[in-house]
């Protein structure tokens, strides 16, 4: 099997989206898949992880050649909000074009159940539930004394540590964030990531003004890092894993501070169904809420532990060896079963 798998747009955008894309080439290292990172016809299948205009270009070209196409559903109109300026704006016209975009698709994969529904009310194509996974060995070490001294000191931290890792922007919980911080004083919050939505690849204009704002004028116990060159220092530095993001498709940086046994303190959306509160992460809906778990968890060190280690059981079932196996039994499945039953609609 030859596949083309194309990410329109590599390079440029960044995150865990890109964290995906090199999770399904890491698996198809490992078993030995035969691929290219170009969007070529020259292949069995092709497998697009954005939906920009030269990505349906090339579902189109393939479709008619009988090639099958396989699209991830990274993207979703409310996945896109509240993310960098004019983006409330275009996701309005961002579902339509989304629709049109993965009708040119024979099957989706989808990275989250909740995902799966949404997708479903933009086109019939048909979908697989796979998660992005996580790549543990990005991680080998975290815990190492010397890597957490090392966090702790750069950013003036004085443990519990209570974190975040991933772009600041306003659908990951920013306001709450730094409101919750304002409530607990005593204890240091620090967001690991981007401070803006592309990765410092583009001019601060992105930022809305509000983003700016709430960074600016966060309280003293609240650190914005900026890019750390080394995702461990996360998991090493912090004690709980605060994730108050109000969309996702699936959130793979959840899942990688699960894997490092940190406790997560989520908020009640519908994507995280597979959680159970209280088992291996801790729910809330309310800032008041959010800062009376986090004070609990970062003055009992016992529970701490007892909800860190559930959570690092838990993503057993996303590791790319488990994902891995799900991937390439679709591509088998969509290869060597008729391709162009379906025909665009639109």
């Amino acid at each position: 099997m030859r596949v083309s798998h194309y990410f329109e747009g590599e390079g440029v955008v960044t995150g865990g989206f890109a964290q995906s894309v090199n999770n399904q080439r890491a698996i198809l290292d490992d078993h030995g898949i035969d691929y290219t990172t170009e969007p070529s016809l020259d292949v069995d299948l092709l497998h697009l992880n954005n939906a920009g205009p030269r990505s349906i270009y090339y579902a189109k070209r393939a479709r008619r050649r009988g090639i099958p196409v396989l699209f991830h559903t990274h993207n979703t109109a409310a996945d896109f909000r509240d993310s960098f300026v004019f983006s409330n704006a275009l996701a309005r016209p961002l579902g339509p074009y989304l629709a049109y975009a993965y009708d040119q698709a024979d099957h989706l994969i989808c990275p989250s159940e909740h995902n799966q529904e949404v997708i479903a009310s933009y086109t019939d194509t048909p979908s697989t539930v796979i998660s992005n996974g996580f790549d543990h060995e990005r991680f080998a070490g975290w815990d190492d004394p010397d890597l957490r001294e090392e966090y702790l000191d750069r950013y003036d931290l004085e443990p519990p540590v209570v974190f975040m890792f991933g772009h600041v922007i306003k659908r990951k919980g920013l306001r709450t964030f730094v409101e919750t911080a304002q409530e607990l004083p005593e204890y240091d919050f620090a967001w690991f990531g981007y401070l803006n939505p592309t990765g410092g690849r583009l001019d601060r204009f992105l930022q809305p003004r509000e983003t700016r704002k709430l960074v600016e004028y966060s309280p003293e116990n609240c650190t914005f890092t900026g890019y750390i060159e080394d995702p461990r220092g996360a998991p090493a530095a912090g004690d709980v894993f605060f994730w108050p993001s109000r969309n996702e498709n699936e959130g793979m940086a959840l899942l990688e501070a699960m894997h490092c046994g940190k406790p997560p303190v989520i908020r009640d959306i519908p994507t995280y169904e597979w959680l159970a509160d209280g088992e291996d992460c801790r729910k809330c809906e309310t800032t008041a809420a959010f800062a009376e778990t986090i004070a609990r968890l970062c003055e009992d060190a016992d529970e701490r532990d007892r909800v860190g280690d559930n959570a690092a059981e838990t993503t057993e079932q996303f590791t790319l060896d488990a994902v891995g196996e799900k991937l390439i039994t679709l591509y088998d499945e969509v290869v060597s079963g008729p391709t162009n039953e379906r025909t665009p609609t639109k």
